[in-house]
């Protein structure tokens, strides 16, 4: 039964064509071919249901029928049945074409407001109107939380669209953002849902075969979502200068480095100062800052960090010694850890001795 709710102006003049048809035995021409598909790209700007709309045309081909087909022959039967066939075909394909178009507008209206809501663009107020037809109340607190795997990834292939599934199947009813950036994966969700982010980096951290995730810290307004996507991106970059190798990261828990560097210059001093002279040593700095920052790694337990570093108990000591003589801090000493720890990290945020301080 066709849909009482769609109007028959989408029909156009279908019945007469079928009686033509009937009579004459002809096909639909150029003009009718064209005419059905703009009818078919009405109806789906206006809303309607292929589904429906094929019922409408089928109903309306019965109750055609008995004026045409059955009046005419064997012959006016299979030429009816045909031009329905080119009709429908023709009203479907100018449907499907309209709804390819919508979706491609839809996908580049969505992608015009990731770029314009991770990057802080636009009026932010004009943004959070527009984040309601995403389903994102900016109002409210946002996390977001970024995925870096062994490649790039663009929202069309698998892993995106595998981890996407997973949230969509585990959390239907719920506001979230899934997309790409610069070949990772992002995910933006209410900050009072932290299940959410949680479940995105099991399934990212899975689907990019050990990639990691970082998360930020929950933040209001449009510019929160910013903020919390620079915390994240500033988590995977901090990963990676310091070796950590956590599958998941949270920016929460990582608060201390930005305090370290906050004053560059100052930190630059106390690696210059603390660290410089491991520079004299055969082969450079960088064998000695290791052996520091594995030390320190394993809770300065000279057996785990020979084990770590592949190498004797003795040949660790005479390592720690040379630190020692070079710098005139102990690293066993208590009073010295700590200003060499610091030196430690401050040289694997700034980069050294890779750059020059």
């Amino acid at each position: 039964m066709a849909d009482p709710e769609i109007p028959e102006k989408f029909l156009g003049d279908h019945a007469r064509i079928l009686g033509e048809v009937a009579e004459t035995g002809r096909r639909l021409t150029r003009d009718e071919l064209e005419a059905r598909r703009a009818l078919g790209r009405e109806a789906a700007e206006a809303g309607h249901q292929l589904r429906a709309l094929v019922n409408l045309h089928l109903s309306a081909t019965r109750t055609a029928w008995p004026r045409t087909a059955l009046r005419s022959g064997e012959v006016a039967t299979d030429a009816v049945l045909a031009a329905v066939e080119q009709a429908i075909d023709a009203f479907a394909e100018g449907f499907e074409r309209a709804q390819r178009l919508t979706v491609r507008r839809e996908e580049a209206a969505r992608r015009e407001f990731i770029d314009d809501l991770l990057y802080g663009r636009s009026d932010l107020g004009r943004l959070a109107e527009r984040a309601t037809r995403f389903g994102l109340r900016l109002s409210r607190a946002h996390a977001v939380a970024v995925a870096a795997g062994p490649e790039a990834y663009t929202e069309t292939d698998t892993v995106p669209r595998s981890v996407e599934t997973a949230l969509l199947t585990r959390f239907s009813g719920r506001k979230i953002l899934l997309t790409t950036k610069d070949g990772r994966l992002v995910c933006i969700a209410p900050g009072s849902q932290p299940d959410v982010l949680r479940y995105f980096a099991k399934q990212a951290h899975a689907a990019t075969d050990g990639g990691q995730v970082a998360v930020g810290r929950p933040h209001r307004g449009p510019g929160g979502v910013v903020h919390s996507y620079d915390e994240a991106l500033d988590a995977l970059d901090l990963a990676q200068r310091m070796g950590l190798d956590e599958p998941v990261l949270y920016a929460a828990n990582l608060l201390v480095y930005p305090v370290l560097t906050r004053d560059r210059q100052a930190m630059a001093d106390l690696v210059r100062s603390e660290l410089g002279p491991l520079q004299e040593a055969r082969g450079g700095a960088e064998p000695l800052l290791q052996t520091l920052s594995v030390y320190f790694d394993a809770g300065c337990v000279a057996a785990e960090t020979a084990r770590r570093l592949a190498l004797s108990v003795r040949a660790l000591t005479y390592r720690l010694e040379r630190i020692h003589q070079l710098t005139g801090s102990d690293p066993s000493d208590p009073m010295h850890r700590y200003t060499l720890q610091t030196a430690v990290i401050g040289a694997r945020l700034l980069d050294w001795p890779a750059k020059e301080l």
